[in-house]
């Protein structure tokens, strides 16, 4: 799910590095996402679209290219109006969020 070429060049490979923004990725995407939580469950359209907005650069560089998808499908259905769509696409976006964690938890391990 996650292709870490573009992490692994900017950090030249650095093992360290490499840990430290992935950790630094998993603390800032969490956090976010609770935040999202409550910007759907308070229908607080606009913040919940500038926090999905705020994670799609993140997705290049860990390779998720899935997650950063459904954020956009997120901000498009908030832009069009269309927010009866939105909760099924956080929950979509969210389990490729917790998917990608599990696995960059388990590669952080290996390091």
């Amino acid at each position: 799910m996650v292709d870490l070429a573009l992490l692994n060049k900017v950090t030249k490979g650095d093992k360290k590095k490499l840990k430290q923004y992935i950790n630094l990725y998993l603390q800032v995407a969490s956090e976010t996402f609770e935040k999202m939580e409550r910007n759907l469950t308070n229908q607080d359209w606009e913040q919940l679209r500038i926090h999905a907005h705020s994670l799609k650069p993140q997705m290049d560089y860990i390779g998720n290219s899935a997650l950063k998808t459904a954020l956009i499908d997120i901000e498009k259905a908030i832009i069009a109006g269309e927010v009866f769509e939105v909760h099924e696409l956080f929950g979509r976006a969210y389990r490729l969020h917790e998917s990608s964690a599990r696995e960059l938890t388990i590669i952080i391990g290996e390091f």
